[in-house]
């Protein structure tokens, strides 16, 4: 166990992550007008895999988070559209470019809002558990 993260949550984690600094290099291309067709493809991909990956976990009840891996795949499915069957003619540029941020921001708010669920977690409980990191680093008092 590293972190406190088992292999599948691990993985789940790290795809996440290529997903959003692939998303950042994507957005950065759009600001640049520059077409970066391998980002695109690593971000729409691991985006996707982020998305499945987060419905296998195992089910306790409907959480907001279904709710937003939903909106994603309906998103990043219009985005895939865009891209690779209308080829980004015409509108569908436009569109593809709004799904993508759309997407990335939904990846990175997940991120976030799951960080400080986990940090919540580990400072309110009165004994770690093992899903809290532990680390022998101390602060030095002054």
């Amino acid at each position: 166990m590293i972190l406190g993260l088992d292999g599948y949550t691990l993985f789940h984690v790290a795809i996440s992550l290529v997903g959003i600094a692939a998303g950042f290099v994507v957005l950065g291309g759009f600001l640049a007008d520059a077409r970066l067709d391998g980002a695109i493809h690593t971000f729409l991909a691991t985006t996707v895999a982020t998305d499945v990956t987060g419905f296998l976990f195992p089910f306790n009840g409907f959480l907001p988070s279904y709710a937003v891996g939903i909106i994603s795949l309906i998103v990043l499915g219009v985005a895939i559209y865009a891209y690779y069957a209308a080829r980004l003619a015409g509108s569908w540029r436009a569109i593809f470019v709004v799904a993508s941020i759309v997407a990335l921001y939904l990846n990175v708010f997940v991120l976030i809002a799951q960080t400080f669920q986990k940090i919540r977690h580990c400072l309110r409980s009165p004994r770690r558990s093992r899903k809290c990191p532990s680390s022998s680093f101390k602060l030095p008092r002054s």
